[in-house]
């Protein structure tokens, strides 16, 4: 049986007004940062500024993806398109990335050759500023990415909260300078800002990576899924061959689900539909796919792994039901299993 989610992503069209307003933040900070680079001359306040460039062309990106991510399901894209909320987050990885190097770059040439800050508390006023609408907007953004369960918007919140501390940094940078009279101090800390850019960069590139591979659900809600299927053991059910996968704010569930075969076809599907009923009410945004077998026929037990068993192996008993990928229901391999193995040994002769 399979079922699209009991909660619709009715709200996911909207998600596109947090993009709106992460690009008109990001406009009115690249107005603001440039104005105190060129108030000031800082290298610090100058990398500062080409990073809120990168915000903009992010934020321009989660737009688009956004407005893909919330086109319904079709007969080529029969999954929905949520996907593309990771081309996002990967995008604005890469963005971050280059912009770090940037950043990098323009700091080595100021510490060849330092120069003096000019007018530093207008500098930093303004930049303080900046450090306001971003700090807001990225606050705003990170609350609704978990709420709706965005990566697009969650990357796009660690970047500004990133676009953050580089101003507290270059802030204080600028302000170090003014105090000491140390000029290499501006562009030293622009390295190092650079480095945690790097840093945060690395990180979403590497969740975004991690999304495309059809990654589980968090450990929590795969938990929750459990305790649900459990609690149908007395009523005879087993199950097996419980797997997920996240695509955006989208959560799939499959499972294979073991009831006695004297059960009539209808029995076995209500209980199917409040299974599916209980998880989609727990997982929000959920597609549950269930599929019903006889507990009794040894071959309800040769798709218990992504592979079916070829023909002739030795199939997992009834009763040893299986986790996520196949094997028991505690997560391990039923071959090997001593108690497995002993079932096995105690089957009557010709019995697979």
């Amino acid at each position: 049986m399979t079922h699209a989610p009991h909660h619709p992503v009715t709200d996911q069209p909207r998600l596109t007004r947090f993009a709106w307003l992460s690009i008109a933040a990001a406009v009115v900070t690249i107005a603001l940062k440039f104005g105190a680079f060129l108030v000031t001359g800082s290298v610090g306040l100058l990398s500062d500024a080409l990073e809120s460039l990168v915000n903009l062309a992010a934020a321009i990106m989660a737009l688009a993806m956004l407005t893909v991510a919330a086109r319904p399901p079709d007969e080529e894209h029969a999954y929905g398109h949520s996907k593309a909320e990771y081309f996002a987050s990967s995008f604005e990885g890469a963005l971050i990335i280059i912009a770090a190097a940037s950043i990098a770059y323009s700091s080595a040439v100021r510490l060849m050759h330092p120069q003096p800050v000019r007018d530093p508390v207008l500098g930093i006023a303004i930049s303080a500023a900046a450090l306001v609408v971003n700090l807001v907007v990225a606050v705003r953004l990170l609350r609704a990415g978990r709420r709706y369960r965005s990566i697009a918007l969650e990357a796009d919140a660690h970047h500004l909260l990133t676009d953050v501390w580089t101003t507290v940094g270059v802030m204080a940078g600028v302000a170090a300078v003014a105090l000491t009279g140390w000029h290499w101090l501006d562009p030293v800390i622009a390295i190092v800002v650079a480095l945690n850019v790097v840093r945060i960069g690395i990180g979403l590139m590497r969740r975004s990576a991690l999304g495309l591979l059809d990654t589980a659900i968090p450990e929590d809600d795969r938990a929750t899924v459990v305790r649900i299927l459990d609690r149908y053991a007395p009523e005879g059910a087993e199950y097996h061959a419980l797997r997920t996968r996240q695509a955006g704010m989208r959560r799939f569930v499959s499972v294979h689900v073991l009831v006695p075969g004297e059960w009539s076809v209808q029995k076995g599907h209500e209980l199917l539909e409040r299974m599916e009923e209980e998880i989609r009410d727990a997982i929000p945004n959920s597609t549950v796919f269930t599929h019903l077998e006889p507990l009794e026929d040894p071959v309800s037990f040769e798709d218990v792994r992504l592979e079916r068993l070829r023909a002739g192996r030795p199939a997992p008993v009834p009763g040893d039901s299986g986790a996520e990928g196949g094997g028991r229901r505690d997560g391990t391999q039923g071959d090997g299993d001593p108690a497995v193995e002993q079932k096995r040994a105690n089957r009557p002769t010709g019995e697979p």
